[in-house]
């Protein structure tokens, strides 16, 4: 079943994200290519070791009840000249399915948040057969990931997480999950890119990768060689909702992080600094001397926050945020977003020609949400 991603996230990423729906676009079951290095034997060792881990996620969510005072029915009832056509009175709950992986032997589960967002159960399978209620302790829908819980009598097999800033274009990527309900269906494949931006959100960094991915592999783990998860498959790029060889992993990284947040208080606490941005245009790059345009360029302040009291100002250029240069306007958003809130951080700014540094304290960027 496909669900459709978030209104926010651009069209033509499609968003059938993997398992429950969002899952956007997908990764091609290409297989191994004779450029790519298998080890003899195939990967029967690491699929053995890791496989006991991976998780088959079943949701059940809630469905809002269709009422006189929904739009679409005000606007049927016009249409039909204030008398309904015949419909249920209640719609029936939805039924998705989606695949996680195990962390810590007393059941915390990772999976993306599309997958067990609105749900009203969640039940969680195991390949030896075992089936578990669990809980939702936290979602993080900026980066679509969610943390869940089982309780078991006894010790869970885990995986752990690998480096993934240290992935290379090329190496091998292997992938574990439930496609279509097929339960512990392996592909491998390669990475195909790093830091990709599909226009999902502003925290953008994903892996692609070639290893087949399909609907039901959302919140699934991409293994490296060594059966360390780099990422979690979160969407594919897909005309028709299949894999494509087209698909996109949330790097483990920014997992680690998310996780650590969601174990804490099942929140997330990001820094927030309280500007509008927006590219540089080509004149004004030419015209500071610059082969092409670079940094953020401040388009408005919000009053009392982090910026204004920092001494940033409209038509400022931040060239670089807490060590990280900024070329695009995601890397200052997440960048801005890997610090904590209260931590004072240096930002180079470029204005009228001059280069400064200012020092910044940030705010909580949840505290705004709320």
């Amino acid at each position: 079943m496909t669900v459709q991603p978030k209104k926010r996230r651009a069209g033509r990423i499609t968003a059938a994200l993997l398992a429950a729906t969002i899952a956007s676009s997908g990764v091609v079951a290409l297989g191994p290519t004779a450029a790519l290095a298998v080890p003899a034997g195939g990967y029967s060792k690491l699929v053995e070791a890791v496989s006991p881990a991976v998780v088959f996620i079943e949701v059940t969510s809630k469905v809002t009840p269709a009422t006189a005072d929904n739009p679409q029915m005000q606007e049927l009832m016009r249409r039909f000249g204030g008398q309904l056509p015949m419909m249920p009175q209640q719609a029936q709950p939805q039924q998705s399915l989606g695949s996680g992986f195990i962390i810590s032997k007393d059941g915390e589960i990772v999976t993306n948040n599309h997958v067990v967002e609105n749900a009203q159960t969640v039940k969680v399978k195991l390949s030896d057969g075992r089936s578990f209620d669990a809980k939702v302790l936290g979602t993080d829908p900026m980066t679509d990931l969610a943390l869940l819980k089982i309780d078991s009598k006894e010790p869970l097999p885990v995986v752990s997480f690998g480096d993934s800033s240290k992935i290379k274009v090329g190496d091998e990527a292997i992938a574990v999950g439930n496609p279509f309900g097929l339960g512990g269906t392996v592909t491998s494949g390669i990475i195909s890119a790093t830091s990709r931006n599909i226009n999902a959100g502003p925290y953008d960094n994903f892996i692609q990768t070639d290893a087949a991915i399909n609907r039901g592999n959302s919140g699934g783990p991409l293994f490296d060689a060594a059966g360390e998860v780099i990422g979690v498959n979160t969407a594919i790029f897909s005309p028709d909702g299949g894999s494509v060889g087209i698909g996109f992993a949330v790097p483990s990284n920014m997992v680690k992080k998310i996780v650590a947040d969601l174990q804490n208080n099942g929140k997330i606490n990001r820094g927030w600094l309280g500007v509008q941005i927006k590219p540089m245009s080509d004149e004004v790059a030419s015209a500071l001397g610059y082969t092409k345009p670079m940094g953020a360029v401040i388009q408005a302040i919000q009053p009392d926050s982090p910026a204004a009291k920092a001494g940033l100002k409209d038509g400022d250029i931040i060239l670089s945020f807490a060590g990280t240069k900024i070329v695009e306007l995601r890397d200052l958003s997440r960048a801005v977003a890997d610090k904590a809130p209260k931590s004072v951080e240096k930002v180079v700014i470029l204005r009228r020609g001059s280069k400064m540094t200012l020092d910044v304290t940030l705010g909580n960027l949840a505290a705004q949400k709320a």
